[in-house]
């Protein structure tokens, strides 16, 4: 999703269609849309970058591809990467794939989807 403002922050997250399990992506990707408003509501652009925990993507070409696609303020980190145990070495390879490729931006975490924007806000 972009707004209309020139994108200043970039949020890498895990996208809610492609996390296996039995269960209902709709509300997080409608959380997920409801937090990106708010950076459209403050005048702020946004570009999401999320990865499939499906095996369909190659996790580090994506996420550099995003990073390296302009200069970022923030790299705001969902909260799916870093709430799970399970998902401690993707959140690593995350991490430091910002360090790499986005080393002057600064690195936030949101705790929900509908935190997003005040995570980024935090740095900007």
């Amino acid at each position: 999703m972009d707004t209309t403002a020139e994108p200043r922050v970039l949020v890498i997250g895990l996208d809610p269609y492609r996390v296996p399990g039995p269960w209902d992506p709709e509300p997080v990707a409608k959380a997920i849309e409801a937090g990106l408003a708010k950076f459209a509501e403050h005048g702020v652009g946004v570009e999401t970058c999320l990865i499939g925990l499906d095996g369909s993507d190659d996790v580090q070409a994506v996420v550099e591809s995003a990073l390296r696609a302009r200069p970022w303020e923030c790299v705001t980190i969902g909260g799916g990467l870093w709430h799970s145990d399970d998902q401690a070495e993707l959140l690593e390879q995350v991490v430091n794939l910002v360090r790499r490729h986005a080393p002057d931006a600064a690195i936030a975490f949101n705790s929900t989807p509908a935190t997003t924007y005040e995570a980024a806000a935090r740095w900007l």
